[in-house]
């Protein structure tokens, strides 16, 4: 019995150390300059990435490939732009392009 309470004491504290941990080594960043950098640059960076992945497949000799790839990226740009929303702009992209491929020109 005395092993099964050291197991189970074992695994609460373990527990307890990873749910704490994130606001334990979070706290030094709050003054630092770094987390207001992250904070204005990752979501461009991270754009750039899903970008950059989502077209590398793209068979730009095939109109079939652009044009729903075209269209995505186009209205993404636009959505964002008048709302400054990046879920709806990846939603309405996203929308358009699985739309396009699977109806239009049905791949």
């Amino acid at each position: 019995m005395s092993h099964l309470l050291a197991v189970v004491a074992v695994a609460a504290a373990i527990t307890w150390a990873l749910r704490a941990a994130p606001f334990a080594l979070l706290a030094p960043l709050r003054e630092s300059s770094l987390l207001p950098y992250l904070a204005q640059r990752m979501p461009v960076g991270i754009l750039v990435i899903l970008t950059v992945f989502s077209l590398r497949h793209v068979d730009l000799l095939a109109a079939a490939s652009v044009v729903p790839a075209a269209a995505g990226l186009v209205l993404t740009t636009l959505v964002h732009l008048w709302r400054q929303n990046m879920a709806l702009s990846l939603i309405v992209g996203s929308g358009t392009y699985i739309g396009l491929m699977s109806t239009v020109f049905n791949l």
